[in-house]
């Protein structure tokens, strides 16, 4: 699809949304792992705020791209900047920048919205939300206090403008990493940031979107990333660095990077970690 190629050289999209995780920090380690060149096909089962994709946008490697997530949230605003992002503009303008109108929009059931507010939402409160966190209970609620935020929330309208464009052209899938992993093809290439594992036994697994990804899930993946060879796909994971992950992805080639975690209600929890990216496929570059 030429539209994401095009997009790409006239613009510099990035994410518009502020993730938990979000690799930012480590475009430059993780790209290094994926194979060179342009990419025929990329996937991404865990999307959050897509820093890796948007590089490989601004850099003009992808040619087409399966993007998914299992929070349907995140995939409706994908899809409805993808879609025109100017009534969604409009539509985070009409609320009020306040305590008190943030936590009506909280409170408002997205499944009562249209496509266009549904998505806002995200966005607002993304933006006025504490620390830019996104979570939700068990019974799917959104449950992030108020940020009291120094600056005035806004969109960066000329970036979405060009999320837009680099958007035109990419499947989205709203599923499990299982149901976008089905869409890769031979020759694809995949990038997977799972909710990561625990990094004390007294953590909890992350359940940002209301449902636990736990052992499991993490067992699972493990399982399905390490077939992606047979597929004839080329794959690349980051997760904690943990004893638990090393089990996980034994026999594969990894390397520890260290990332800076910035959202965390304690700010005494806020600063390096390890992380963990491990790779499999014969067309990625050598272990360094």
């Amino acid at each position: 699809m030429s539209s994401i190629r095009n997009a790409r050289e006239r613009l510099s999209p990035r994410p518009f949304l502020k993730w938990a995780g979000g690799k930012s920090e480590l475009l430059a380690e993780i790209l290094g792992e994926l194979p060179q060149g342009p990419l025929e096909l990329y996937v991404e089962p865990f999307l959050g705020g897509g820093a890796v994709f948007f590089e490989l946008v601004r850099l003009g490697r992808v040619k087409r791209a399966v993007l998914g997530d299992r929070n349907p949230e995140l995939v409706d605003a994908w899809r409805a900047v993808q879609a025109d992002p100017l009534p969604l503009i409009a539509a985070f303008g009409a609320w009020e920048k306040d305590e008190a109108t943030y936590y009506k929009v909280r409170a408002l059931d997205p499944r009562g919205l249209d496509a266009v507010r549904r998505a806002a939402r995200v966005l607002y409160l993304n933006r006025l939300g504490f620390n830019g966190l996104y979570r939700l209970n068990s019974k799917g609620g959104f449950n992030v206090p108020y940020g009291r935020s120094k600056s005035p929330p806004r969109i960066d309208r000329d970036n979405l403008l060009a999320v837009h464009q680099a958007l035109q052209g990419v499947m989205f899938v709203e599923g499990d990493f299982d149901d976008v992993l089905a869409k890769a093809t031979p020759g694809a290439t995949v990038y997977c940031d799972p909710p990561y594992w625990p990094l004390s036994q007294t953590a909890s697994f992350s359940c940002y979107d209301g449902m636990v990804f736990g052992r499991a899930d993490q067992e699972r993946l493990a399982a399905t990333f390490r077939g992606l060879p047979a597929r004839g796909i080329c794959g690349v994971l980051s997760n904690a660095d943990v004893p638990e992950t090393r089990a996980l992805y034994d026999g594969l080639p990894f390397r520890t990077v260290w990332c800076r975690r910035f959202i965390n209600s304690r700010s005494d929890r806020r600063g390096h970690v390890a992380e963990l990216v491990v790779r499999t496929g014969a067309e990625l570059p050598a272990s360094r």
